[in-house]
């Protein structure tokens, strides 16, 4: 339309929130998200254990249950203590290791292979936005097989055990909390700066899974040379698992510092937002 006519109108509808601009990227992921078999089988696959986890906690006070088993005079089938809900986050993280380096690498090359992104930036839409925009996809897929269920599991047994037991263990839920949360912020942050660098989802993919894996014999192969446990900080099993462990009061074989392991954390959270802020621009230069 020609603009001398001045047939043209201003929207007048109701405007989004500028607070919750950054959810309309997130609610348009979400639609394509499980248009894949594969992705919905390990979604699924992810509360096998905790429905495991609940029923252990169901026979672990169901005095009909244990009378079956020979426990040599013992009241409960295990004691529910940090070790447990360590044990449930370790493997709850791992699945959502893999279900982040399934989702988070398809996340924003796709913008950036089709010059998407530009389009985004080029309305009152801030790259921040942009980028909690797709974390808070992998945030709300991420929590609910992670800290969703662990908390579950918590207010299960101290309803089992009574209000004695949440008191005197409440520093589990932190824990819990705090652990799940760390994780997910570290797994969404590297998924998304390797899916800006690296455009072919695939290899996204693949290079997600060479920093953990081959990051570990890295590590091991440091320290075994220069006999030293610095070589752990290139792990990022080991730096969550020593987090981990602090949290829930556990002995930990890793052979680093928890403040060590904190900011080690917080330094490749640093490197994931700078190489995201070089990246995630309006416009690019093709030389």
């Amino acid at each position: 339309m020609a603009i001398y006519k001045r047939g043209y109108r201003a929207w007048t509808g109701p405007l989004t929130p500028e607070w919750s601009r950054f959810l309309v990227v997130s609610r348009y992921a979400w639609r394509g998200l499980f248009r894949s078999r594969l992705l919905t089988a390990f979604f699924v696959l992810c509360f096998f254990y905790p429905v495991g986890a609940i029923a252990t906690l169901y026979i672990n006070h169901s005095p009909s249950v244990l009378s079956t088993f020979n426990l040599g005079g013992q009241r409960s089938l295990m004691e529910i203590s940090g070790q447990f809900f360590l044990i449930f986050l370790s493997v709850q993280g791992t699945l959502a290791f893999f279900l982040a380096t399934f989702v988070g690498p398809g996340l924003v090359s796709p913008d950036l292979a089709n010059g998407a992104l530009p389009l985004y930036l080029c309305r009152p839409f801030s790259r921040a936005e942009y980028v909690l925009g797709k974390m808070s996809v992998q945030f709300l897929l991420l929590s609910l097989v992670t800290w969703a269920p662990g908390v579950l599991l918590f207010f299960l047994q101290s309803t089992l055990e009574g209000a004695g037991w949440m008191n005197a263990n409440w520093w589990i839920l932190r824990a819990l909390l705090l652990g799940s949360l760390v994780w997910i912020l570290v797994l969404s942050l590297l998924t998304l700066a390797l899916s800006a660098w690296v455009k072919w989802k695939i290899a996204a993919a693949g290079l997600m899974l060479a920093i953990v894996f081959i990051g570990a014999g890295f590590a091991q192969a440091i320290n075994n040379i220069l006999r030293t446990s610095s070589g752990t900080v290139v792990d990022l099993g080991s730096l969550i698992t020593r987090v981990w462990c602090s949290l829930f009061r556990v002995e930990s074989n890793v052979q680093l510092s928890p403040a060590a392991a904190w900011i080690t954390l917080l330094v490749i959270s640093g490197l994931c937002l700078l190489l995201l802020t070089k990246k995630l621009r309006a416009y690019e230069v093709v030389k």
